[in-house]
């Protein structure tokens, strides 16, 4: 039976870099993100590799959504073998922790956990079935340890990591992985990466960062799926150490 896995999250850095990485390993890969255009190329870029990938439009906010985006990923590949859910909101804004309000979580809900959860609700049963499947991860390290300044959306990911870690012991003697890869650094290739570029050349003060090849963090998902010996990994080793 042919693998697949439906990549939430397309975006430039470690969505497309999993679309490739597990292209390579011979998966049918599902392409999903807002905009059309980026699907499209990266969609003809895997076929010129001799990868099967399909591309499909969704808004992660839209929760609501989430049986028809269903129904439509089942129409190119079944039920997909793997997850991966690594979509950000527009506009992360992060803030002080005295500063949070109930509506700056409310407005990131949908994206960072809602969704998620609808998605694990279509396609857990059908991996459990099987005995196989994984549901993968990729997101700030901010979720792992509070930081000041930076209250918002980490405090809705720190949730997220808490049903992952849950679902994670569920789901271990049924066949089917959970890992969560947990990043602090500066993603090259990404929007964040180049506004920090643009900042530090203009003298403004930016936190000293560590760069990370999205294609080195798509190996670390791949080797916590095959090796399924940890749930979880943070990048850069030892960044949250002391």
């Amino acid at each position: 039976m042919t693998k697949s896995i439906a990549v939430f999250g397309t975006g430039p850095g470690v969505g497309q870099a999993v679309a490739r990485r597990y292209g390579k390993e011979g998966y049918d890969v599902v392409l999903v993100a807002r905009r059309q255009g980026p699907l499209d190329e990266l969609a003809r870029e895997l076929s010129a590799g001799g990868v099967t990938a399909h591309a499909v439009t969704a808004d992660l906010d839209r929760t609501d959504a989430v049986p028809a985006l269903a129904r439509r990923i089942r129409a190119r590949v079944g039920d997909p073998t793997a997850l991966y859910y690594g979509p950000a909101p527009t506009d992360p804004a992060f803030l002080p922790a005295a500063d949070l309000t109930p509506e700056a979580l409310r407005d990131r809900l949908p994206i960072t956990l809602y969704t998620l959860l609808a998605l694990v609700g279509e396609f857990l049963p059908a991996m459990v079935e099987r005995g196989d499947g994984a549901l993968l991860s990729a997101q700030g390290a901010a979720a792992v340890q509070g930081r000041p300044y930076m209250s918002g959306w980490p405090t809705i990911l720190a949730a997220q990591r808490n049903y992952l870690q849950s679902l994670a012991a569920e789901v271990a003697g049924k066949g089917v992985y959970v890992g969560a890869l947990y990043i602090g650094a500066r993603i090259l290739g990404t929007p964040f990466e180049a506004d920090y570029r643009r900042r530090q050349a203009q003298g403004e003060p930016v936190p000293e960062m560590a760069a990370a090849d999205p294609a080195e963090l798509a190996d670390i998902l791949w080797d916590m799926h095959a090796g399924r010996d940890r749930h979880e990994a943070v990048f850069p080793a030892g960044l949250l150490d002391g």
